[in-house]
C-alpha cells in the first residue's frame, strides 16, 4: 500500500506470499521515501531486503527491527505512542496479531487508519483501540466471513476429541503459537503439550517482554520441557510445515505409517500449496484459528473510527463489501492520497 504525503510517498508493509511461489515486487519501492513495517509475518515484511538495498529508513518497532536484515537504516516506533515524521503524527497501537505488530494511525486530514493484520479475540496478544479516523483501510482478510473464535475453538475441539494419538499444529512462533499453547492446557492440561526449541525461544522473549497478556504467564512451564515425543499436543514451527521442526514430524510420520493412523497434523491459518497437500491425505485436517478480524469485527471498527471511507485491504473481492449494513463509502485501490 502506498500512501503520498506532500510528494512524499510511504509504503506501508513491504511482504510477499504466503504461496512459496510469491515474490516481492521492487517497482513498488519506485520513488519511495520511507518504508512503515506493521508486523514480522512474510506477507507484511517479506520484501524489506529491497527496501535495505534501496537505503530507505524503516520504520518498525523494536520486535519487528529484529527480523530486519543488519544494515537496515531502521527508526524505532513505539508499541504505544506518537511519533512526528516529517511533520505528520504518527500514532501506534498494539494490533492483536503478532509479537511487536502494531496498526498505524496518521494525523492527515480527519484521520487515516492502517490496520495492517489485527484481531480483537486473542487471549495472548494485546489489542489497543485506534483514534478516531475518516478514512480506514482494514484489514479484510477473512472477508465477509463472520465466524466468531469461540466457534472455532468448538471446532478444533471436537475435532481434537475425536482423533487418537499425537497432533501436530504446525503454528508461527510469533504468532498464534502461544495462545494455540494456552488454550490447549486449560482444556488438556499442561503434560499434554510441547513446543518446539524456536517456539520456546520466541515464546520465553514474548513473557519477558510483559508485552502480551497476565494469562499468558501460563504456559511457562513448557518452555524448558522435552523430549517433544512425549507430548500429546506438538506446537511447531513452521505454519505451513514446510520447514522446521513441522515439516520433521510430518515427513517422518509418513515415512513410518503413522500418518492418519495414531499421528495427526491439523494446519489453522492460511494453507499454501505444500500444506494443502498434507490437508489432502488421511491424517491431515483444517480448523481455522482466528488471528484477522470478523466481518462483526470490520462493522464495530467502521463504527468506532467513525470511518466516512473505508478500503478492505488483504482479500480477493473488495466489491463484495459495496453492502449497505456498512455505512461507509467504499473505494477500491492500491494507492491513497492525501
Amino acid at each position: 500500500m502506498q500512501l503520498t504525503v506532500d510528494n512524499r510517498i510511504w509504503l506501508l508493509d513491504c511482504g510477499f506470499g504466503p504461496e512459496a511461489n510469491a515474490h516481492f515486487n521492487p517497482a513498488w519501492l519506485e520513488g519511495a521515501d520511507a518504508v512503515f513495517i506493521t508486523h514480522d509475518h512474510i506477507d507484511h515484511i517479506g520484501g524489506a531486503s529491497h527496501a535495505v538495498e534501496a537505503g530507505l529508513p524503516i520504520y518498525a518497532t523494536a520486535q519487528t527491527a529484529k527480523a530486519l536484515p543488519p544494515a537496515a537504516n531502521v527508526h524505532l516506533l513505539p508499541e504505544q505512542g506518537q511519533t512526528i515524521i516529517n511533520g505528520v503524527t504518527l500514532t501506534t497501537g498494539r494490533n492483536g496479531h503478532a509479537m511487536g505488530g502494531v496498526w498505524f494511525h496518521f494525523d492527515l486530514g480527519e484521520g487515516l487508519f492502517y490496520s495492517g493484520d489485527w484481531s480483537e479475540e486473542s487471549d495472548w496478544f494485546t489489542f489497543d483501540m485506534p483514534p478516531p479516523a475518516a478514512t480506514a483501510i482494514l484489514d479484510c482478510s477473512y472477508h465477509l466471513d463472520d465466524v466468531p473464535q469461540s466457534d472455532r475453538f468448538k471446532a478444533l475441539n471436537t475435532l481434537l476429541d475425536g482423533v487418537e494419538g499425537q497432533v501436530l499444529l504446525p503454528a508461527p512462533p510469533s504468532g498464534r503459537a502461544g495462545e494455540m499453547a494456552l488454550h490447549l492446557i486449560r482444556r488438556y492440561g499442561c503434560e499434554s503439550v510441547m513446543l518446539d526449541p524456536e517456539c520456546q525461544c520466541t515464546l520465553r522473549a514474548a513473557l519477558n517482554s510483559g508485552a502480551v497478556s497476565t494469562d499468558a504467564q501460563q504456559i511457562a512451564p513448557l518452555l524448558d520441557r522435552g523430549p517433544m515425543e512425549q507430548a500429546r499436543f506438538l506446537i511447531c514451527d513452521t505454519p505451513n510445515a514446510d520447514g522446521g521442526s513441522a515439516w520433521g514430524y510430518v515427513r517422518a510420520w509418513h515415512e513410518s505409517g503413522r500418518l492418519g493412523r495414531d499421528a495427526h497434523v491439523v494446519f489453522t491459518g492460511h494453507m499454501t500449496a505444500h500444506a494443502r497437500g498434507i490437508r489432502s491425505v488421511p491424517g491431515g485436517y483444517f480448523r481455522r484459528w482466528n488471528v484477522h478480524p470478523p466481518l462483526r469485527d470490520q462493522v464495530k471498527m467502521l463504527t468506532r473510527l467513525g470511518a466516512k471511507r473505508f478500503a478492505p485491504a488483504f482479500c480477493t473481492k473488495p466489491e463484495d463489501y459495496l453492502i449497505e449494513e456498512l455505512d461507509a463509502e467504499v473505494f477500491f485501490h492500491d494507492r491513497v492520497r492525501l
